[in-house]
Order: C-alpha cells, then sequence, then structure tokens
C-alpha cells in the first residue's frame, strides 16, 4: 500500500518507515506537493488530524499524519505540542536540536521533579468515512546533562523509565521496544495489516 505521511521530516519517515515495516511512507515534497499546514490544535489528536486532513484533502489516496512533543511535568506540561518549536520565539530562528534540549536543561535548572514523557498521535485517514486514531506515551524524566548519540531531537537528555537508559544510549531497534512512536506504530500497523486483508 502506498501511504502518504503527512510530514517533511526526512528523519521521521524514515523511522516510521521502519517501525511499520512493508509499506511505502511518500512525502508530499517526494511529489512536488507543497505542505505546511498551520498546526493550531491544543493537543497532539488535533494537530495529527490537521496534518492528515490537510494532504488527504490534495492527494484523495490513503494519508498517515503524526504529532509528537515532550510534556514535562514541572513546566506545565510544556514544550508540548510546541516541543519541535521550542525556544525559537524568543531566539528568534530556528534551533537546533542541541540548542533546544540545552534551553530545556536550562530551564529545568535546580528542579528536583524532573517527571516528563514522549506522547505521539497518529491519525490515518484511508477514505471520507474511515479514518483510526492512535495515542501513546513512554514516560521518563529529564537527565541532569545529555548523553549517547544515537536517535534526535530530545532523545539526549530524555531517560526511559523502563529502559533504565537514555534513549539516545539506546539502539534504534532498542529504542522502538519503549519509544511512544515505536508503540503507536506498531499498533497502528495491526490496523494496516487488517485492511490489507479486507
Amino acid at each position: 500500500m502506498k501511504l502518504y505521511f503527512a510530514s517533511g521530516n526526512d528523519h521521521k519517515r524514515k523511522e516510521m518507515s521502519r517501525l511499520l515495516g512493508g509499506y511505502d511512507l511518500v512525502l508530499p515534497k517526494d511529489e512536488g506537493i507543497e505542505f505546511d499546514p498551520e498546526e493550531t490544535g491544543s493537543d497532539y489528536i488535533s494537530n495529527a488530524v490537521i496534518k492528515a486532513e490537510a494532504l488527504y484533502s490534495i492527494v484523495h489516496a490513503p494519508v498517515l499524519a503524526d504529532d509528537s512533543g515532550l510534556s514535562v511535568d514541572a513546566l506545565g506540561g510544556k514544550p508540548g505540542v510546541h516541543t519541535a518549536r521550542y525556544g525559537e520565539d524568543e531566539a528568534g530562528r530556528k534551533l537546533s536540536a542541541e540548542e533546544k534540549y540545552m534551553l530545556l536543561l536550562k530551564n529545568m535548572k535546580g528542579i528536583t521533579d524532573r517527571k516528563a514523557h514522549f506522547v505521539t498521535a497518529l491519525c490515518l485517514i484511508l477514505s471520507d468515512d474511515r479514518r483510526y486514531i492512535i495515542q501513546e506515551t513512554c514516560d521518563g524524566s529529564i537527565a541532569l546533562s545529555p548523553s549517547g548519540t544515537a536517535g534526535f531531537g530530545y532523545d539526549p537528555v530524555f531517560f526511559i523509565d523502563e529502559a533504565g537508559m537514555i534513549a539516545a544510549e539506546l539502539p534504534e531497534g532498542e529504542k522502538d521496544r519503549y519509544s511512544h512512536r515505536g508503540r503507536a506504530a506498531r499498533l497502528m500497523k495491526l490496523l494496516l495489516d487488517k485492511e490489507m486483508e479486507r
């Protein structure tokens, strides 16, 4: 099944392709489609739906969208839905992944409650009347300093409770067992496989 993935992020496409296994994920830019919907939702599901509906209205073919973020308890759930743009309003420019997680560590300085969780919401639209939504989490805490070279984004500062390690210290396959995106994608793959049997 050809599946449009409502993203411009090659890294995210690579990870999702690996997790779904056997499905050809096509980014809008692969087919010259301009795609940059405004994510105005107040939660992850709303933003995943916005992206999925925006791309479906263009391609009229199966679409998968995700919205993910990091919620830190002591920061009132921030960065939350603004995880990808964390700190950019203050800086007035795009920040690198390292700058974002170093800013997070700075904002967490002196805070002892470091509980946090990653969240992923997936929205699959197969037709006008057939759509599915899955949301999953990965619980952990914010480390005191970065560690590891694997993964991307905030992985170097996120300690996964279940794994007993920082996300960026885990090999890809191992991280998939615990990650929010891994958990959501495994459920989505079950749905997609059943759809292929219909």
